[in-house]
C-alpha cells in the first residue's frame, strides 16, 4: 500500500538496503518505481553507514530520480544485525534533513539475541529526540508471523503511519478499502500480540514462561548454528544479533565458480541446489537478496527444532567438505 502511494513512475525511487528482503525490490518493480540500493557493511557486522546513504542519494538525484523514502530493516533480514540507538538517531536526522519518509520494518523486534544489543523503535527514538509528527514522516511495520507467536506459520500485521498529512492518509485509507480483510486466525492472533496477558492475570505466568522459552531457544539455535558455519572451510558468518536468519559468506573454489558459470547459474544457487539434492536441507541463495559484487552468500533460518539442529549441522558439514574437496581437485 505504501509503495502504491509513493510510486508514480520510474523517476520515483526508494532507498533499500543490500542485502534486502526481496519484497521491497519486487513491490517497487510492480509499481513502476526505481530501487536505489545502499550497501550494508559486512566487515563491520552489516553496519548501516549514513555516509553510504548520502552517497547513494546523491547518485540517484544526479540521475534525475526523486527519492521518496528510506527502507530500514531492524533487526535485519537477512543479515540479523540490530541497530544501536545512536545509529538510529543519525538515520532519523538524515531522513529529516533530506525530507524522506522513513519506512521502519520492525517485524523482528522481539528477536534480539546479543547481550549487548537492545531493540529501539524508530518512533520511540525520534520522540526522544524531540521530533514530532511535523518533523518526521514515519511508517512502522510489525507482524505476528515473526517473534514468538507465529514463527512464520501464521500471517497478520499492521502499520502505524505518523507524520503524513490528512490528504495522504485519506488516499491510504482508500487503497486499504479495496482489499479484503486478512484471515480470521490472523486477526485473532494480531489482537493477542497487541494485547498480551498482563501481570496479575491468570494466564500471565504461563504466557511469560512460554514466550521466554521460545525466544531463549531461538537465541541458542542462532548462536550454535553461526558457530558451526564459521567452522566450515571457506565460510564466514557474522554473529546473529537478532531476527531469525543467518547470512554467511561463501568463499568457493575457482572450479566451483566455473562449474556454476558453465550452466549459467549464480555460484550461490549452484551451491544450495547441490546441498538440497544431497541432504534435503533448504537454504536460499544470497543472490536473491542482493549482495556486494563478487561476493556469494546463503541465507538460513534458525527455525528448525533445537533437538534436530545437531543432525542438520552434521549433514551440512559432511556435504560442505565433500563439495570443497570435489571442486578443489
Amino acid at each position: 500500500m505504501i509503495m502504491q502511494l509513493l510510486l508514480g513512475s520510474e523517476k520515483d525511487g526508494i532507498l533499500c538496503p543490500i542485502p534486502q528482503y526481496p519484497l521491497y525490490s519486487a513491490s517497487i518493480a510492480v509499481h513502476g518505481g526505481t530501487m536505489v540500493p545502499y550497501y550494508l557493511d559486512e566487515a563491520n557486522g552489516w553496519a548501516l553507514e549514513v555516509t553510504e546513504l548520502r552517497r547513494q542519494l546523491k547518485l540517484a538525484r544526479a540521475e534525475g530520480i526523486k527519492v521518496r523514502a528510506l527502507v530500514v530493516i531492524n533487526p535485519g533480514n537477512p543479515t540479523g544485525q540490530v541497530l544501536s540507538e545512536e545509529n538510529q538517531k543519525d538515520i532519523i536526522r538524515f531522513c529529516k534533513d533530506e525530507h524522506l519518509l522513513l519506512l521502519a520494518d520492525e517485524v523482528y523486534q522481539e528477536n534480539v539475541f546479543a547481550e549487548n544489543k537492545k531493540f529501539f523503535s524508530f518512533k520511540k527514538v525520534s520522540r526522544s529526540m524531540g521530533y514530532g509528527e511535523k518533523d518526521l514522516s514515519l511508517v512502522s511495520f510489525h507482524s505476528i508471523s515473526k517473534g514468538y507467536c507465529g514463527e512464520c506459520g501464521k500471517r497478520g500485521g499492521y502499520m502505524e503511519v505518523t507524520g503524513l498529512d490528512n490528504d495522504a492518509k485519506e488516499q491510504l485509507y482508500k487503497i486499504a478499502s479495496v482489499n479484503l480483510c486478512s484471515n480470521i486466525s490472523g486477526q485473532i492472533l494480531m489482537s493477542l500480540v497487541m494485547n498480551p496477558p498482563k501481570s496479575g492475570e491468570e494466564s500471565y505466568k504461563s504466557f511469560q514462561q512460554e514466550r521466554d522459552s521460545i525466544l531463549a531457544s531461538l537465541g541458542r539455535r542462532a548462536k550454535r548454528f553461526a558457530e558451526a558455519l564459521n567452522k566450515l572451510e571457506g565460510v564466514s558468518c557474522n554473529e546473529a544479533e537478532g531476527a531469525l536468519h543467518l547470512f554467511p559468506r561463501l568463499h568457493l573454489p575457482e572450479r566451483a565458480l566455473k562449474a556454476a558459470s558453465a550452466i549459467d547459474m549464480p555460484a550461490d544457487t549452484f551451491y544450495v541446489r547441490k546441498l538440497l539434492d544431497a541432504t534435503g536441507i533448504v537454504m536460499v541463495p544470497g543472490s536473491g537478496f542482493g549482495q556486494a559484487p563478487g561476493t556469494w552468500h546463503i541465507r538460513s533460518t534458525v527455525l528448525p527444532p533445537e533437538k534436530k539442529l545437531p543432525d542438520i549441522i552434521s549433514r551440512l558439514s559432511t556435504f560442505h567438505q565433500r563439495f570443497m574437496d570435489e571442486f578443489r581437485k
